[in-house]
Parts: structure tokens; sequence; C-alpha cells
């Protein structure tokens, strides 16, 4: 008999009280924040960088159907293969199909958020073939049998600490967290890996429409290995992730690596438009482009098609002041964040509390205010918000409390009457102008976090004062 699914709001309460995810958290974003701003206050003109970078987007998706039908045909051209995948299960199909008839024993792979959305892992596994994460965060949640919290920065949720002992359980080695000793470690246990994998499979951060090419982008060299040592090289690309010329590339790079480490560019960028040519040593012998749609389609004209110009920076989950206290696992999808939440309810609509992500928002806009393309996330939120009410999903106290606030907004008196009895009630409860635990049905919002007591006087009563 299987069990129930976690709720979403067991898991936001299991979250809140893990004291160890707080402080990985808390070491994480703050630092990616800030240096975040730091590039971007070196930039000349970082507004009108990000105004060039959300035109490249749109102009994209303005002429998908063309640019990604001349992506393919150039791919095809230089000796590549590529596969249209509608859905996680043609993508997943074509690519265990391929590794059984090319007798594909092991597998590297490089971090991409496309594989974790189609589960390709699990499908791969079930068939007997050996598949290893070879970028650092994803291998470390490889090895504690967890999936990504961050787009980005997979194991954002692990203190160097939980990494020593994970490291100390499954690879041998003597505790330590010192941070330079555990990259060093890793890198020995993958270096064979690369040596011995039959086929490397990659995301794709953008395509090159003209060019007939795949950029991949990272820091730490696995994508390069996974790409060019095994014979057989695999990427997968959500259908939105492209751009029409070599030049729009130039603008995404300088976004992309600014918004997400705060680097002017990453350390490796690699541009692959094809297998190996006859006399070149490195290179796989066969490349395969898998085009994934998966629900991305369908958000084209739609109300949502806006969430397609992300680029997958992770610069919303940093800023998010919900994200910051819960982590990513929480959302229970395999996007999480203020993009994640909604992203999700559009592509895995089957998971449980699905509509009610977007509730995980305070609407402060401080995910706009540095989406890199300035997508309009609390607009999308509310818009999901809105469709969950007319699919009736709406909590009968939520209705309830929705109706009483309507008359308390548009009646001055009843108006007044509630702010005079907030201040006051506050005032009671509260000390040293905060308020730890809110009485019901509000007690779940101080759960995690203190309320401020409302001030004595409203601010219409000191605009009467004054004049």
């Amino acid at each position: 008999m299987s069990s129930q699914p976690i709720s979403f709001y067991e898991r936001v309460n299991t979250a809140l009280d893990d004291t160890s995810l707080k402080t990985a958290l808390n070491r994480a974003t703050e630092r990616f924040v800030g240096n975040r701003a730091g590039a971007l206050r070196a930039l000349s003109d970082a507004n009108g960088l990000r105004d060039a970078a959300r035109a490249i987007r749109a102009g994209a998706l303005a002429q998908l159907d063309t640019l990604l039908v001349q992506l393919a045909e150039r791919v095809e051209a230089r000796g590549g293969h590529v596969c249209w995948a509608s859905d996680a299960a043609e993508a997943q199909r074509y690519i265990v199909n391929l590794a059984q008839a090319r007798q594909v024993r092991s597998i590297v792979k490089s971090k991409s958020m496309a594989s974790e959305e189609i589960h390709l892992n699990q499908a791969l596994e079930a068939a007997g073939v050996q598949v290893v994460e070879t970028d650092l965060g994803e291998y470390i949640i490889q090895l504690a049998g967890e999936t990504p919290s961050h787009i980005i920065a997979p194991s954002i949720h692990k203190t160097r600490e939980q990494v020593s002992e994970l490291f100390h359980q499954h690879l041998g080695v003597p505790p330590t967290d010192d941070i330079p000793t555990m990259t060093q470690t890793a890198r020995r246990a993958l270096r064979q890996r690369f040596l011995q994998a039959d086929m490397g499979i990659s995301g794709v951060n953008f395509g090159v429409a003209d060019e007939g090419a795949v950029v991949i982008v990272e820091n730490e060299g696995n994508a390069r290995l996974s790409t060019s040592v095994p014979r057989i090289h695999v990427a997968i690309m959500g259908i939105e992730r492209i751009v029409a010329h070599m030049e729009d590339l130039g603008v995404m790079l300088q976004v992309l690596a600014r918004s997400a480490t705060g680097q002017k560019l990453s350390v490796y960028t690699s541009i692959i438009n094809g297998p190996a040519r006859p006399g070149e040593a490195d290179g796989p012998e066969e490349f395969h482009l898998v085009l994934l749609d998966n629900g991305r389609s369908k958000m084209l004209g739609s109300q949502y098609a806006e969430a397609l110009l992300c680029i997958r920076c992770g610069a919303c989950l940093n800023a998010c002041p919900v994200y910051q206290a819960i982590g990513g696992h929480a959302y229970g999808g395999v996007y999480s964040g203020p993009i994640g939440a909604v992203l999700t309810p559009i592509l895995q609509p089957d998971l449980p509390d699905v509509y009610l992500l977007p509730q995980a928002s305070s609407l402060c806009g401080a995910c706009q205010e540095v989406c890199p393309v300035r997508i309009a996330i609390p607009d999308l939120l509310l818009r999901h918000r809105a469709d969950a009410v007319k699919a009736g999903k709406a909590h009968p106290i939520e209705q309830a409390a929705m109706s009483s606030y309507k008359r308390m907004m548009t009646n001055p008196f009843l108006y007044r009457a509630a702010g005079r009895a907030a201040r006051n009630g506050s005032r009671l409860i509260g000390r040293k102008g905060r308020i730890r635990r809110l009485p019901p049905p509000l007690h779940t919002w101080s759960r995690g976090r203190d309320f401020p007591t409302l001030p004595a006087k409203s601010f219409s009563e000191m605009w009467e004062e004054e004049n």
C-alpha cells in the first residue's frame, strides 16, 4: 500500500524546523545576492543590457518555430541527430533506446535541469545503465539520494559539515570541513568515470539557430569533459532556450553570469555544433540533440508565455524571502522559488498541492527586480491564484476572509474601526515592537517569523493632524 504524498504545508513546516537548512541557505543566498549586485554595478549601463536581453528573448519566442527548424537542420547538416520530444516519456524513450542500441554501460552527466524534469536518471538506471552526476553539487545530492533544491546550486541546502559526512560515508575519506580538500576528493573520484563512460549527457543553456550550435555554461569543466570524452554526446534542450544569432549570445552570456553567480563570465563556455570532424582529436563520435517540449508550446500565446523568457539564472530564488526561509525541496517540483511557482503548475500539473505554490510569495517584487529579463513574476503568480479560485480550490476560510476584507476596504467606517482594533490588539499581545505568535487563523504566518506591532496612529490620522 503506497504512502500518502507529503502535503505542501508539511514540507514547509519541515523546512522551517531545519536549522541546518537555514544556515546553508543564509550562507549561500547572501553571497549570491551580494555578488550579483556588485557585478551589475560594475557595468556602465546594466539596465540597458537587461532591456536588450529581454528583447532578444522575446524576439526569439516570437519566431520560435522558424528558429527551431533552422537549428535542427544545421545540426543535422553537420552530422548530428535531432529528436523532437513532445513530452518527458518521448525524451526518455529516445535516450534509453539510444543507450541500449549502442550498448552503453555507463553515462556521465553534467548539470541539466531538463534531465531532472523528465526524470532521466531513473529511466536509465531502470534500463540497467549506470549514471554518474559530475557537477559537484549534483554529485553531492546523488550521493545523498536527493534532488536539486536550486537551479544553479543543486546542493545549496547542504552545509559543508553535511557534505564532509557524506564524503566520509560514501568515499571513505577522513572528515574535513575544508572546501578545497572536499573538491579534490570529488575530482579524484570522478576522474575515472569520465574515461570509462560510453555516453555523456548535458543540458543546454542556449541554442544558436543560425550556427546550428548549442552553448553550455559552467564553472567546473565537468561539462566539457562529459561532452568531449565519451563516444556519444546527448544534449537536452528546452525548446524555448534559443537565440537567433551569435551576436545575441554575447548579450545573454553577460546577463546570465552576472545574475547567476556575480561573475563577468563563467569559467567555461562551450559552443558545440556537432560530432568530431575527421582529423579532430577531441569530441564525440555521435551528437544527439533532444528538443524538449513537455508543456512549453502550450504556454506560447497564453497568459503565462512571459515565463518562457527565463534563462534559469536562479537570481529570483536568491532574492526571494520565502525561498530563503524554506529552500527548494519544500516546493515539491523540479523548479523552485518564484519562477518555479509559476512553471511547476504548468509543467508538472499532477503534483500534489501544486496550486498552492503561487501562494508561497509575499508579492514583494524582489524576484522581478533582480530578473535579468524582467519577467513580471508577481503578476504571473496572481494569475495562478486567480485560476485556482476559478477552479474552486480556494479554502472556505480564505473565501470568507477575502469577502470580509472586501467589505472592510469599501466601507470607510469599517476600515477605520478595523484599523483601531488591530492597533489596540497588537499592542496587547506584542512585546518590544514584535508579536511572536499571532492568534488563529493567522498563527501559521508567525510560525517562522515575528510580526511587527502596528503604529499607534494610522497614516490618515497623522495626515489629518499635519493638515
